[in-house]
């Protein structure tokens, strides 16, 4: 079941619980840290199977025709289950609720980590399309790509 998550110390034991799990994608603590913190006065929505969280998204407003999923997370256990796809899916009904036009989200270009190639794989299916890669943006060995998609 998907919940939109007000309270800003469930959002951050959430994202905190997930990322932890998740360190092949979320291995450098203090990226983690901040997505962590930054969470708390996001959009927020989790993903509950049996009253326990198994996935999350926190979307940050770019511009006022954008929307980033700001961060993602979902069990390892859970991937390729539904529940990322449901997630996009609902921050993708907020984009338009709130008359935005593009969703937006940064991750790892194609090539560098197995891991990474399988998350773009992931946007791609649900119709996010490559808009420009940064070599430089986080660091040299995780080159940054933007995926955008329309959300109207």
């Amino acid at each position: 079941m998907i919940t939109f998550v007000t309270d800003s110390d469930k959002k951050a034991s959430i994202a905190s619980d997930i990322l932890h799990q998740l360190p092949e994608w979320f291995g450098l603590p203090e990226s983690t840290k901040t997505y962590i913190e930054d969470s708390k006065e996001l959009p927020f929505w989790a993903c509950f199977e049996a009253e326990k969280p198994a996935g999350f998204l926190a979307l940050k407003e770019t511009s006022p025709y954008t929307v980033e999923i700001y961060v993602m997370g979902v069990l390892k256990e859970k991937h390729r289950s539904g529940i990322g796809s449901l997630l996009v899916q609902e921050c993708e009904a907020y984009a338009k609720e709130k008359g935005y036009e593009f969703l937006q989200v940064k991750t790892v270009q194609k090539g560098h980590y197995e891991e990474y190639d399988r998350t773009n794989a992931f946007y791609e299916r649900l119709g996010f399309r490559e808009l420009e890669c940064f070599p430089t943006l986080w660091d040299a060995w995780n080159p940054c790509q933007i995926y955008v998609k329309t959300v109207k």
